[in-house]
């Protein structure tokens, strides 16, 4: 799938979630049943600053995962669409081999790439890689199974 103009609006019509936890921004590439690119702008005005850390601002590494679990559930739409929204949810059900190698600042693109390790029925598994500035931030084996909502 090529990137378009309002891919935000295909965002919202693919994830369930909303300000404030929706953390991607827009999808770059798409390869259904290999990988997917996406990104987030990391603003200063984000609501986590507040408390975390309010001296030296970093982006929460739980959060980073979940950008990376965001944009492999968009691989997975892509690659077999389903009705999510209606009836259908993607859960995240694990987190293997996460692994943080520094700090995503206020004014960070936080580049999300998703890769389709393998898949069984409802259950996908994928590898996140999480960059700023072409430097690894973040990295974790995703496991997550859709269900009926």
């Amino acid at each position: 799938m090529e990137p378009r103009e309002g891919d935000f609006r295909r965002i919202l019509d693919i994830l369930p979630h909303r300000y404030p936890f929706l953390l991607v921004d827009r999808i770059v590439e798409v390869v259904p049943g290999e990988k997917l690119l996406a990104y987030k702008n990391v603003s200063f005005n984000e609501p986590f600053f507040e408390g975390h850390f309010p001296e030296n601002p970093v982006m929460p590494g739980v959060l980073t995962v979940e950008a990376l679990a965001q944009a492999s559930a968009l691989l997975a739409y892509f690659t077999e669409p389903t009705d999510v929204g209606a009836s259908k949810v993607m859960y995240l059900a694990g987190i293997d081999n996460a692994r943080f190698k520094r700090p995503v600042r206020p004014g960070d693109r936080l580049d999300l790439e998703a890769t389709l390790i393998r898949r069984k029925g409802p259950v996908w598994k994928m590898a996140g890689k999480a960059s700023v500035a072409g430097n690894l931030v973040a990295e974790a084996e995703l496991t997550a199974t859709i269900a009926d909502r």
